[in-house]
C-alpha cells in the first residue's frame, strides 16, 4: 500500500479510514501565537476543546483529518502532533502557502519556494522532523496574482518532485479553479494529483464539469449548515445531485470527490464554552439524488481524497 506523512509518522493508506479532507483544527496568522498568546485565551482550554472535538469526531467514525493550515494561517505543528496522540485521530499536515503570502516570498522564484516545500515534506517542519503530507495553495476573488502564480508554480514543482498531492483554496463564483489548472498544466503536473477546493461555493455546472473534464478532483468541502459564500447546504447537495445525474459517476469506483466541512475550526479568539461540532457530516451524510449517500472510504493510493462509492469523473474518461 502507499503511505502518506502524518504528524506521527508514515501512515499506510489502508489506515486512513473515514477521512475529512479539508479541515483546520485552529487558525490564526504566522507568529501570532508566539507574539500575542493572550489572543487565544487559555491555551490549555483551547487544547482541551480541540481534543474533545476530535474525540467526538472519532466516536462518530472519523479516522483521519487533513489539516490544511499553512505557515501563514498560523500552523502549529507540535500542537497537531499532541492532539493526534491524545485523540487517536490521524492528522495530515500541510506545507504550502494560503492567501497571506509573506512579503519575504514576493520576489522569490518558484524554484526557491519549491525547495522550501520539499524540505517540509522530506525532512520536516521547523526542525521537528514532522513531515507534511500535502501541499496547500490559495487564490481568492482577485484571481491568481503575480505572487500567487509563483506559489502555484512552486507547489507544482514540489508535487512533481515528491509525489505529494496539491489541495487548493479557490473562489468558485469567479471560476478561479480554471486559472489554477492552467498554471498546473503549464508546469506539466499530473492533474489527477490536484484537488480544486471549495468547488461547491458555486452552482455553475459548466464550470464544475469543465474542471472534471480536465482530470482534477473536486473538493465539495464547504458542505455545512452555514457557508461564508455561495449556496446553502441544500443548494450544495442539489449541485452534487446534478453532477451525479449528469453522469459524473462510476458506482463501482473507490476514488471520488471530497465532501467535508471546512470552516468549523476554533479561530483566534477565546474558545466558546463547548466543543465545535465538526461531526456534522459524519452524522448526516448529504442527501442528494433522493438518496442518503454512502460516505467514505480512503482512496487506494496516496493521500486520501474521500471516497463514497462513486466518483465525479466522466464515465468515458477511462481512468
Amino acid at each position: 500500500m502507499a503511505t502518506v506523512n502524518s504528524v506521527l509518522g508514515p501512515l499506510d493508506s489502508a489506515e486512513l479510514g473515514f477521512t475529512l479532507t479539508h479541515e483546520h483544527v485552529v487558525t490564526a496568522s504566522a507568529g501570532i501565537l508566539q507574539a500575542y498568546p493572550e489572543l487565544f485565551g487559555d491555551f490549555d482550554r483551547l487544547t482541551e476543546q480541540a481534543a474533545a472535538t476530535l474525540t467526538e469526531a472519532r466516536e462518530g467514525g472519523v479516522r483521519t483529518i487533513i489539516d490544511l493550515t499553512t505557515l501563514d494561517l498560523g500552523r502549529n505543528i507540535l500542537f497537531l502532533a499532541d492532539l493526534a496522540r491524545r485523540t487517536g485521530v490521524n492528522i495530515i499536515a500541510a506545507t504550502g502557502i494560503w492567501r497571506d503570502i509573506p512579503r519575504a516570498l514576493w520576489n522569490r522564484s518558484p524554484g526557491e519556494i519549491a525547495a522550501l516545500f520539499v524540505r517540509e515534506i522530506e525532512q520536516g517542519i521547523e526542525g521537528t522532523g514532522i513531515k507534511a503530507g500535502i501541499i496547500k495553495v490559495a487564490n481568492d476573488a482577485e484571481g491568481v496574482t503575480r505572487e500567487g502564480e509563483v506559489i502555484l508554480r512552486a507547489a507544482a514543482r514540489a508535487a512533481k518532485q515528491t509525489g505529494v498531492r496539491i489541495s487548493t483554496h479557490t473562489y468558485a463564483p469567479h471560476r478561479v479553479g480554471e486559472q489554477q489548472v492552467a498554471i498546473f498544466e503549464d508546469e506539466g503536473l499530473d492533474l489527477n494529483r490536484v484537488y480544486i477546493g471549495h468547488s461547491n461555493d458555486t452552482t455553475d455546472l459548466d464550470y464544475l464539469q469543465g474542471l472534471l473534464r480536465k482530470g482534477v478532483w473536486l473538493g465539495l468541502d464547504r458542505h455545512q449548515t452555514s457557508a461564508p459564500i455561495g449556496p446553502d447546504w441544500e443548494g450544495r447537495a442539489e449541485t452534487l445531485a446534478a453532477l451525479i445525474k449528469a453522469g459524473y459517476v462510476d458506482p463501482g469506483a473507490t476514488d471520488t470527490y471530497s465532501l467535508t466541512a471546512d470552516g468549523l475550526e476554533p479561530t483566534i479568539a477565546p474558545p466558546p464554552p463547548g466543543p465545535v461540532p465538526i461531526t456534522f457530516l459524519a452524522q448526516d451524510s448529504a442527501v442528494a439524488a433522493g438518496a442518503r449517500l454512502p460516505f467514505v472510504r480512503n482512496a487506494s493510493g496516496g493521500v486520501g481524497w474521500v471516497a463514497s462509492g462513486f466518483r465525479l469523473r466522466p464515465r468515458t474518461d477511462g481512468v
